[in-house]
């Protein structure tokens, strides 16, 4: 229930809605062990039918329309030290060659730090890679981490440049990349939308539409800005003295943070972590937002959607939500003090119809196709597969290419060696799936060609 696992899930079905292409969305299928270690509420799945079929129904109970995309499934690893899933296998071989024109590459770098297969350049038309996390500033913060984040940024450049065509950065909060430009294509899901109008509609009748105060959302781990919360809280501990504030969250820092949080006797309320759409939630007037590690809070764009005011971090990650009235940055701790009474001593402005249509998904997708410049690649497609063919059979490689070509098989040499990839931190095992995912997938061994469930 991540941002990073939410947010795709969304762009597939609005892009599908347009019907100008085909979609289908992959999604990294885990094995039971490492689905009870990373699912919510102790969720598995016995099958990727059934995960598939759960998929849908929590999409369009949110969207309001049936989607219209394919879902397949890739064989995935928990990694607990980095708590991210990682691909398990060559990925692209999943992908049937009369499908794969165009690819988008949700965390290309992530996908990409231990790809041992098919380059996708080679083998898609063209690839859009989306940058979603700010690795850089969650490494920083680990042991040796200044170390660690100097080789990380040179891989992320290095993948990105030999596995991309386009890459686009949802906030400047991210490295700068190669081929990259700086662009939100994320959406809200319409769900926070319907409750903003609710809430105008109220105080257009002189209804109260908040009854409560100020509350954060967000997974409890320290690098997700409850370090930051805790230290402003604690230093304007007598400015703020009668401020409360409920916390949100479940997460592996949780005993840490409540200890933190006691020790200083702050007047803070914690409980469950919970959707942020749930009913609960909406009477909340302050949403607050301490973060900077973040590239894009989806949580942020959501409190903007439901009408509430909103206090951030004067930081790159938030300067799409400066453009809203109600989204009241600071720069220094008394800054924050400042604006927690302002928001607290007065009324959220209603959204105009344009805020509204640009924290869309709608807006967003229109936004992606353009800056990913997939507009003009669609609208080519026919002459494009023909003279990509006809330009690869007549020409000769330019420097560039040749470099790229060269820093390819480089990485493809490198993620092929066990005792390199377990040296930089991957998975055991995962150059070839397990013969688990080959149970629960219906896959031959590895070295044998067969598709994968979906395809």
């Amino acid at each position: 229930m991540t941002g990073t696992a939410v947010n795709p899930l969304f762009r597939a079905a609005f892009m599908a809605r347009s019907e100008k292409q085909n979609v289908t969305l992959l999604v990294p299928w885990l094995c039971k062990s490492d689905q009870e270690l990373v699912y919510p509420n102790s969720m598995t799945f016995d099958s990727p039918e059934e995960q598939e079929a759960y998929i849908r129904s929590w999409l369009e109970e949110r969207v309001g329309f049936k989607s219209k995309f394919k879902i397949s499934f890739y064989p995935g690893k928990f990694q607990k030290e980095r708590r991210s899933i990682l691909p398990a296998g060559d990925t692209s071989q999943f992908i049937s060659s009369k499908e794969a024109d165009i690819a988008i590459l949700e965390e290309p770098e992530h996908l990409n730090w231990y790809h041992h297969g098919k380059r996708w350049t080679d083998k898609f038309n063209y690839v859009v890679g989306v940058v979603h996390t700010n690795y850089l500033e969650y490494i920083k913060r680990e042991k040796n981490g200044a170390l660690q984040a100097f080789f990380v940024k040179h891989i992320n450049n290095w993948v990105t440049q030999v596995y991309c065509h386009k890459v686009l950065r949802l906030s400047a909060a991210t490295q700068d990349l190669p081929k990259s430009v700086v662009c939100n294509v994320h959406g809200v899901n319409p769900k926070f939308l319907k409750v903003g109008e609710k809430v105008a509609a109220e105080r257009e009748l002189g209804q109260q539409a908040f009854s409560k105060g100020a509350y954060f959302l967000g997974k409890m781990v320290w690098a997700k800005g409850y370090r930051e919360l805790i230290d402003l809280l604690s230093k304007h501990r007598s400015d703020l003295d009668d401020f409360k504030l409920d916390v949100f969250g479940n997460g592996e820092d949780s005993h840490e943070v409540q200890s933190a949080a006691r020790k200083l006797e702050l007047n803070i309320n914690f409980l469950k972590g919970r959707d942020h759409a749930d009913d609960s939630l909406h009477g909340y007037k302050v949403f607050i937002n301490p973060s900077v590690s973040d590239v894009l809070c989806t949580a942020t764009a959501e409190a903007l959607a439901m009408g509430k005011f909103v206090i951030c971090a004067d930081h790159p990650s938030n300067n799409f939500f400066k453009g809203f009235p109600n989204c009241l940055t600071y720069r220094t701790s008394e800054d924050f003090v400042a604006r927690v009474k302002e928001a607290l001593a007065s009324e959220p402005r209603p959204l105009t119809a344009e805020q509204r249509y640009n924290l869309s998904w709608d807006a967003a997708t229109q936004r992606f196709m353009e800056f990913s410049e997939l507009d003009g690649v669609l609208s080519g497609a026919g002459e494009r597969s023909l003279g990509a063919a006809m330009k690869k059979s007549i020409s000769l490689p330019n420097l560039t290419e040749v470099v790229d070509g060269g820093l390819a098989f480089a990485h493809y040499c490198l993620t092929g060696n066990e005792v390199l990839r377990l040296c930089t931190g991957a998975v055991p095992g995962t150059r070839d799936y397990s013969k688990q995912h080959c149970n629960d997938l219906h896959l031959l061994p590895p070295n044998v060609q067969n598709p994968v469930y979906g395809w």
